[in-house]
């Protein structure tokens, strides 16, 4: 199985940008999309090109702003947006797919802001989600797609100690966030397999920061250790252009 997960900053403007000839090309099972900035209607509409998928999306009440979709050629038994079960989110930022044998999350964490203004409300958002998997967890095995929107360890992003507790996506606060997930029983796909590789999924518009590569890691797909031995491959397309973050992917024998 083939899961491929991208925040795609903008689902109007990536659609210009030779996104439907990559995607196909991968040919994924399934596709999380982040940073939609769009209406459920007009996600769905952009999205039809795909016509073998089953396509669902979670639009924020705000217009042009947040938002997640999820594509899949397996039918899901069954799909839920944030607004049903997690009361602080009206951002739409996770969407969750349950299939037979697993559950399938692909979320937006939302950015602490500029000043680590919003870092209060990340911390309470990070408590919620993560009672919400804990209790998935008690069902069936679960998979966590998407921007989380912090660089885990030193490794993770270019410049580790100007950054740490100064700048959003690397404080304490947010590192303990994902931790959390990790010690809750999930394994980071391409850490598992690249311990000591640099690779970065995310790099600002400014400062030429892509063509130096002065980059973050913070786009996951975290696996179930229950299913770690099922992870063939884990990737991340840092040549593939359109956003400021990259696609990343992974491959898994869950059949």
């Amino acid at each position: 199985m083939n899961i491929i997960s991208w925040n795609i900053n903008g689902i109007r403007a990536i659609t210009k940008k030779n996104f439907y000839e990559w995607v196909l090309k991968q040919n994924p099972a399934i596709l999380c999309l982040q940073e939609i900035k769009a209406t459920d209607e007009q996600t769905t509409q952009l999205l039809q090109v795909f016509k073998n998928f089953d396509i669902f999306s979670n639009s924020a009440d705000k217009k042009g702003y947040s938002g997640t979709a999820l594509l899949s050629r397996i039918k899901p038994l069954l799909v839920t947006r944030s607004k049903e079960f997690m009361k602080i989110d009206q951002e739409g930022r996770v969407i969750c797919a349950e299939f037979p044998n697993f559950f399938l999350i692909n979320v937006y964490v939302p950015n602490s802001g500029l000043k680590l203004k919003r870092l209060d409300y990340r911390k309470k958002w990070d408590s919620v989600f993560l009672n919400y998997i804990t209790h998935l967890k008690k069902q069936k095995s679960v998979l966590i797609c998407g921007d989380l929107n912090v660089a885990h360890q030193a490794i993770d992003l270019k410049n580790d100690k100007a950054n740490y507790n100064k700048t959003a996506g690397y404080t304490q606060v947010e590192i303990d966030g994902i931790n959390n997930i990790l010690n809750s029983g999930f394994v980071d796909s391409f850490r598992h397999l690249y311990p000591d590789k640099i690779a970065y999924t995310y790099w600002n518009y400014r400062f030429n920061a892509r063509a130096k590569n002065s980059g973050w890691r913070i786009d996951y797909i975290l696996v179930d250790v229950i299913l770690k031995n099922s992870i063939k491959e884990a990737s991340i397309f840092s040549d593939v252009f359109g956003s400021d973050h990259c696609p990343i992917g992974v491959q898994l024998d869950l059949m």
